[in-house]
């Protein structure tokens, strides 16, 4: 499982998340020593808000290392935001905050 940092903030009725994933998002296209380094990279991200699906985002392997995301939802302090992902391996990964 990969970390996970998940920020989210409200203001004004809004909460502004922010995501950092720490994934080596290998497109299987790289070599490393005359060998092709194997494909690993997120294929599967959503986010929820209170339970209630807010995102649903298909990833491709063009994405770069560790990547960073940002979303905006309606919201409040104190409102529960989890973030869940799957790669392309079948690993999974989520992480849940409280947006301050």
């Amino acid at each position: 499982m990969a970390k996970i940092k998940l920020k989210p903030k409200a203001r004004k009725g809004v909460i502004t998340i922010k995501a950092l994933v720490k994934h080596p998002m290998e497109t299987g296209l790289r070599k490393k020593k005359g060998k092709l380094v194997p494909a690993n990279h997120i294929d599967h991200l959503v986010i929820l808000h209170n339970g209630t699906k807010m995102v649903d985002a298909d990833i491709g392997s063009s994405i770069s290392k560790d990547p960073y995301f940002k979303f905006k939802v309606p919201g409040n302090k104190g409102d529960t935001i989890t973030l869940k992902y799957k790669d392309n391996l079948g690993k999974t990964g989520s992480k849940t905050a409280k947006s301050k």
